[in-house]
């Protein structure tokens, strides 16, 4: 072991106080690390919650649960109180054929437009690559709840998002009487489950129904259940095409089941439609849905799923259990995901028994004032509380639990939350970055889990891939373009070529697999489901590739993704050959298939002789005239050199082609392009550049974009730019999710970054606004998990260990460097000048 450096303070293990067994087991596995200086006492419960003053007045201001595939808004009114639903399995449509035979004949067209150097010609007869739209993601409906409290005056309201119980509770008084909600949405039971509860006994009444926006029947079968029953748009609404109306959509159910408690409680059903409950000292509501989605190839007038009995089931399952119950499996599930990363950031200001001074502490913790949310956004640029950071970091992450769980569907634009039957962007999977975004955090902040439904949504991807890329291509292996939909549409979009014409949607997706098996080193998942779709992927960019100027192998048509040109002629232009992002991305997936078939023995597969033959011949990254990264092959003029994508940066991050320590000159072109490009754009966009500056290890500007995403942005009103709504959900405008996984990764990234060889600490950490803090559970490549702490803005001791091998690692914290053998199993700490302090079995 090569370690050096000074001297640093002893560690000492020590237990979180926990409100439940599962968080207390949870912290003990994965490990509490404070430095002596804080031994005094424990470290502090960090307050993590999403605060509201009132009841939402938009669908911003609600606050999210989800179980992965059942989603809900907790609203929070008073005389009406709406939980608003959701599926992840309920879109319009039926499984469609994504290949047109007339396509390579459009592509020889193209190809030679864009030859002769007619690139305004060429993106206009791309437009006969077009496939067509995607399909829409449809809201369930809603549980509707009346309470009769219209003409009454309520106070001391406060409805809260609880990101340590993954729970809503909802305060408020009338008279005398409080009365409290509770809400969470249980992973292990399927269900959403709500307990209306008051300080007096029989005083809870309220009539109870289910309603949607789609077609649908509602039935009360007796005085404690409500069965919700509908189906959705057999094609996209606007979009219909002979006899479509008499095409059947996916079928649903929703069920409500009641759990009531009290002796005066009379319960009754109105009219079939309604229950009414009347004297309750409380009642637990518990909603189960489900579909007849039967995957992706299966039509829905075909499946055998009866959706109906599914709810029930499920319902019945849920209400044999108590609410105590319910809530002890819903805590052991979501906490033990949840902890196993924790995050303080600290101005640095503690009073003389370490605990956090007023000043320090969120505002909605002093006193009996309720700071919202909200309040604290718009605070922001003022006091710049790290507590805030710490929150809206979490927060990604409670959403990442909270929407993609394995067995469900892919997170789509907004998770799985959404109100409208023709939401923005229709909520689709976009393949040019925010779906990617999505599932950003999911690794280095340890909810590897999380990502399971990405790699089930590419194998179907694969499927319907192979053969768009055979009919309209005339390639072998997969592909797949730019807007999917849960039916794995891998044809083109629509519209026009800057969005449509890019074939590349599938690759970048595949880096996520061999990203994947770096961050695990699971050679089964490895050699079972990554490698077979990357294999498929990068047949396919081989056959694509076609031989261009200068020797080199170029990719035409192609486009940098939602950007066009001013083309030399004078014309708008946005199809071309051989997009910086284009190249960057095949080299990403031909490194992971070389490096994946090394780990596999795969060495003499004719895809890996063409991919050796290929990457040298693959054009470098050319630096503008401007000292910028060339977005295009040619040095094209940029009519929005502001533009929201940072497409031909790829190579730096998410990609590892580019580095500070190999590419010191295109590192210095990055960051000029991301000058040029400005701080302004949409939330996704602000939370890309946190990324880049990080990447950058520039921490100065990586702190800018933080201040730039959190902004409050007014709720029902058109903004032009990123911020956050008042539940701190991320703006596009509109809601748009990705920005919150966005910002999640990108704050990880500031605190570690990682290759399978080398550990960067605190590499973009900005000293000045966060001289004090502690992060434990980030994960690293290389099986690798690791607790950093610091002090006065310099790392003060760090502890690393790995379940799975035993290798050579270069531990990097400034320009100080650490060379150390890491054995599977052993724990190492080191001080701040990376000297190896002790070396002690895990678990001990």
């Amino acid at each position: 072991m090569e370690c050096g450096g000074s001297d640093g303070g002893d560690w000492v293990w020590v237990r979180r106080p926990t409100e439940a067994e599962a968080m207390a087991a949870a912290a003990t596995k994965q490990g509490r690390l404070v430095s002596a200086a804080a031994t005094e006492v424990e470290e502090e419960e960090r307050p993590l919650k999403v605060v509201f003053a009132s009841p939402a007045e938009y669908f911003t201001d609600a606050a999210p649960v989800g179980n992965g595939s059942l989603g809900g808004m907790v609203w929070g009114g008073v005389a009406t109180e709406k939980l608003q639903l959701n599926h992840d399995t309920l879109w319009t449509g039926v499984p469609g054929n994504y290949t047109d035979p007339e396509a390579p004949a459009a592509l020889a067209v193209v190809r030679a437009l864009v030859n002769q150097g007619r690139f305004a010609d060429a993106t206009a007869a791309a437009t006969h690559l077009f496939g067509g739209q995607s399909e829409v993601y449809q809201p369930l409906g809603n549980v509707n709840l009346e309470f009769g409290a219209s003409n009454q005056v309520y106070d001391s309201y406060k409805r809260e998002l609880d990101l340590h119980t993954a729970t809503v509770v909802v305060t408020y008084n009338i008279g005398a009487v409080q009365y409290t909600r509770e809400h969470f949405c249980s992973n292990p039971h399927q269900v959403i489950v709500t307990k209306i509860s008051a300080n007096t006994p029989g005083q809870v009444s309220c009539t109870l129904s289910l309603s949607s926006q789609l077609e649908n029947n509602v039935t009360v079968t007796n005085a404690n259940e409500v069965v919700m029953e509908g189906i959705c748009p057999g094609q996209r609404p606007g979009l219909r095409y002979g006899d479509s109306n008499d095409v059947i959509g996916i079928r649903f159910s929703a069920v409500l089941g009641l759990q009531i408690g009290g002796d005066t409680t009379k319960a009754a059903a109105l009219n079939d439609q309604k229950l009414r409950l009347d004297n309750a000292d409380w009642v637990v509501l518990v909603v189960a849905a489900s579909s007849s989605f039967g995957g992706p190839f299966v039509n829905p007038a075909d499946s055998k799923l009866d959706p109906t009995s599914i709810a029930l089931n499920t319902i019945n399952r849920a209400r044999h259990l108590t609410y105590a119950q319910l809530r002890a499996a819903h805590l052991d599930d979501y906490q033990s995901l949840f902890y196993r990363l924790t995050i303080q950031l600290s101005r640095g200001l503690k009073d003389t028994h370490g605990s956090l001074t007023e000043k320090e502490r969120p505002k909605e913790e002093v006193g009996e004032e309720i700071r919202t949310s909200a309040d604290r956004v718009k605070s922001f640029s003022i006091d710049e509380d790290p507590s805030l950071v710490e929150l809206l970091f979490q927060y990604g992450r409670y959403l990442l639990i909270s929407c993609s769980r394995p067995g469900t569907q892919v997170s789509n634009l907004q998770g799985i939350w959404n109100q409208d039957v023709a939401p923005a962007w229709d909520a689709a999977p976009h393949l040019n970055i925010n779906l990617q975004m999505n599932y950003w955090p999911a690794l280095p902040c340890n909810l590897s889990e999380c990502q399971e439904p990405l790699f089930d949504f590419l194998t179907s991807l694969a499927v319907n891939g192979s053969k768009t890329a055979k009919v309209n291509y005339q390639a072998s292996g997969w592909v797949t373009h730019h807007v999917s939909d849960i039916w794995a549409k891998s044809s083109a979009f629509l519209k026009n070529p800057k969005h449509a014409v890019w074939p590349m949607g599938g690759a970048w997706l595949c880096t996520h697999l061999w990203e994947h098996y770096q961050f695990s080193l699971d050679k089964d998942f490895l050699e079972n489901k990554a490698y077979p779709l990357l294999e498929g992927c990068a047949t396919f960019l081989v056959d694509w590739l076609i031989d261009g100027p200068g020797g080199y192998l170029e990719t035409n048509p192609s486009t940098s993704p939602e950007h066009a040109f001013v083309a030399p002629d004078g014309q708008p232009a946005s199809v071309s050959y051989s997009t910086t992002m284009d190249i960057s991305i095949i080299r990403e997936v031909f490194s992971a298939v070389l490096l994946s078939a090394e780990v596999l023995g795969k060495f003499d597969t004719d895809l890996v002789k063409n991919i050796k033959k290929a990457l040298p011949r693959l054009p470098p990254i050319q630096i503008a005239r401007d000292r910028t990264i060339m977005e295009w092959a040619l040095d094209f003029q940029d009519p929005e050199v502001q533009h929201r994508h940072l497409s031909h940066l790829f190579g730096l991050y998410p990609g590892h082609t580019i580095t500070m320590e190999k590419n010191t000159d295109i590192c210095e072109a990055v960051a000029n392009s991301l000058y040029k490009r400005g701080e302004d754009g949409p939330g996704w966009s602000t939370t890309w550049k946190m990324a880049l500056w990080a990447r950058l290890f520039n921490s100065e500007n990586a702190y800018r974009m933080v201040l730039k995403l959190i902004t409050l942005v007014p709720p029902g009103e058109k903004v032009e730019f990123e911020g956050l709504y008042n539940n701190m959900w991320t703006a596009h405008p509109p809601f748009q999710i990705d920005a919150n996984f966005g910002f999640t990764a990108a704050i990880a990234e500031m605190l570690l970054q990682s290759t399978q060889n080398d550990l960067y600490l605190l590499p973009a950490l900005p000293r000045d606004k966060w001289p004090r803090g502690c992060v434990k559970g980030l994960r690293a490549r290389g099986d690798v998990t690791v607790n950093i702490c610091w002090d006065e803005g310099e790392l003060e001791e760090a502890m690393l260990w790995s379940n799975h091998r035993n290798s050579v690692t270069r531990l990097h914290y400034g320009e100080r460097v650490a060379t150390l053998r890491v054995c599977s199993g052993t724990v190492y700490q080191f001080n701040r000048g990376l000297k190896c302090l002790k070396a002690w079995p895990l678990g001990k």
